[in-house]
């Protein structure tokens, strides 16, 4: 099979028409120059040059090889620069896998930031409603990069990005509402139907295990298939419901209030081998964006949950 080098050595023979020169200017001895014409030669079945006594001319089968041979030699040109622009972040395509909570509050700044600060790189985004379904996507090849729960067992890089902080969502009418210090214990929600999640999504599996810390199992009034229907549920009058304190719009018209103590996952991004320019470009910003809880009683949730 024709190597690059042997297709660049033959054109630039033939556009120099010399040995000689095109030694000299790919920067190697004529000798090895003649060795690797010869075994492309070899390599393609016949005679690709006629050497005269003062020029080179082009056999049939050199003629018909040399267009070819430039095409392919534009082509690499053309990956090269692609990879290029890629490492300088001007250009490209970047898969990210995420857990639904993480699309709905911490991406959707990132994204913008991103899209300015790197117009032409455009993301692809795979979401997922448990944590478990992105660690087996990415480690399926489905993605470049996975923002979730750390997850189990990764052989691969794995980088901390903070901590997810979560907020309870009560209706503005409750009589826990008004507290000054804002913040409520679960186990004063005991007696409570929660608006809870399907067991399909992650955070359903978040909500049994902090209950559980508290003392007691959290009955369902309802349901919610998608993460961003709880809070508004909640305001409904349906139950508490425990939400990520990101994906809570700016002028949510229901109470919010702080966990006591405060429940907190870490949030990761992970890869299946070394990350390249693009990936480690994207972790940088999306580290700078999520929420940091409190540095008092940080007791982040099993990574588990989506």
């Amino acid at each position: 099979m024709p190597t690059l080098r042997q297709l660049e050595y033959l054109a630039t023979v033939v556009d120099t028409g010399s040995f000689t020169r095109a030694a000299e200017q790919l920067h190697v001895t004529q000798p090895a120059l003649s060795h690797q014409i010869r075994a492309l030669e070899v390599a393609l079945g016949g005679p690709l040059l006629e050497r005269l006594p003062r020029a080179v001319r082009l056999t049939p089968t050199g003629r018909a090889v040399l267009p070819h041979a430039r095409a392919a030699l534009a082509e690499a040109e053309r990956l090269h620069a692609a990879a290029r622009r890629t490492a300088g972040l001007e250009e490209g395509e970047l898969e990210v896998a995420v857990v639904y909570s993480v699309s709905l509050g911490v991406l959707p700044p990132v994204l913008r930031d991103w899209r300015r600060l790197h117009p032409g790189v455009r993301i692809r985004l795979r979401e997922y409603a448990h944590a478990d379904r992105l660690r087996e996507a990415m480690a399926e090849g489905r993605a470049d990069l996975a923002i979730g729960p750390a997850p189990t067992g990764w052989e691969g890089p794995i980088r901390e990005l903070g901590v997810e902080e979560f907020t309870v969502v009560l209706p503005a009418e409750d009589p826990l509402a008004d507290r000054p210090a804002g913040t409520v214990g679960l186990a004063e929600l005991a007696d409570r139907d929660w608006v809870h999640y399907a067991p399909d999504n992650g955070l359903a599996d978040l909500l049994d295990q902090v209950c559980a810390r508290a003392g007691f199992h959290p009955r369902a009034a309802i349901r919610a298939e998608q993460t961003s229907a709880a809070p508004l549920l909640a305001a409904a009058g349906l139950g508490p419901a425990l939400v990520p304190a990101d994906i809570v719009p700016a002028h949510f018209e229901g109470a919010l209030l702080r966990p006591d103590p405060p429940v907190l996952r870490t949030l990761t991004a992970y890869t299946r081998t070394r990350p390249d320019s693009l990936t480690v470009a994207f972790a940088d910003l999306l580290a700078r964006r999520v929420r940091i809880g409190p540095e008092v009683s940080r007791r982040p949730v099993p990574d588990a949950s989506g």
